[in-house]
């Protein structure tokens, strides 16, 4: 395959990771790129009703389960939707993808890291972003930033509307999801996880922290994205 953009934008609750997605398209279609957003899970028919199962506060999943349904998710993804985008010479920018699954099903869920990796590589067919900015917040602030979204009912609605536009997919739920719902130490964990990823992988993975307003956080965003576009 030809050089191809592929950025991620990861992060936990409250990160402000659907903003600063929606903030970065709009910057680079400024700049003249074609610009395909999507996210994790999700974005294809297949992938959201997917989505629905995994956040739905109703749903009781092993670790395994929630595991394999993630990835399946990104298999149907990569090849209906994102692969195509990138032969095309599209930049895609991804809300979530592989390092995700890692902080989440395996620092989240204590699963075993190299079953992860593996089924990682598989579901996405082998293909890593170019740049995965991962947007840090203390779980506790971030939680709580979640918390006033969903006691506000107008903020929600914004956030609704928002994903239905760019994605074409409805939430059918009000308040947290599944996992937002998990305890603060799961969360802890998975801050763990992502900042593992970032040790590991520093010329791919740079970290950003959350700034007082969200046109501060996209501006650092930016620099990063202007060293490499």
């Amino acid at each position: 395959m030809k050089k191809y953009t592929f950025i991620t934008i990861e992060g936990g609750e409250g990160a402000g990771k659907t903003t600063q997605s929606l903030l970065l398209k709009k910057y680079l279609e400024q700049k003249g790129y074609q610009v395909l957003l999507t996210r994790e899970p999700g974005g294809t028919v297949l992938a959201e009703a997917i989505r629905l199962i995994l956040l739905n506060p109703n749903s009781h999943l092993s670790a395994l389960s929630e595991l394999f349904l993630y990835e399946a998710s990104r298999a149907q993804h990569m090849e209906e939707f994102i692969m195509p985008a990138l032969k095309s010479g599209k930049v895609v920018i991804c809300d979530r993808f592989i390092d995700a699954t890692v902080a989440y099903q395996g620092y989240g869920r204590k699963l075993n890291l190299q079953l992860i990796n593996k089924l990682n590589k598989i579901a996405s067919l082998n293909i890593v972003p170019n740049l995965t900015i991962y947007i840090d917040i203390v779980p506790y602030k971030g939680l709580a930033n979640e918390k006033e979204i969903n006691k506000d009912s107008h903020i929600f609605s914004n956030i609704k509307e928002f994903i239905n536009h760019n994605f074409g997919f409805t939430v059918n739920w009000s308040g947290k999801d599944r996992i937002e719902r998990e305890c603060i130490t799961f969360h802890n964990n998975v801050r763990k996880g992502y900042l593992n990823q970032a040790r590991k992988y520093p010329r791919r993975i740079k970290v950003i922290k959350t700034q007082k307003t969200s046109e501060k956080t996209q501006e650092l965003i930016r620099k990063i994205i202007n060293t490499v576009i």
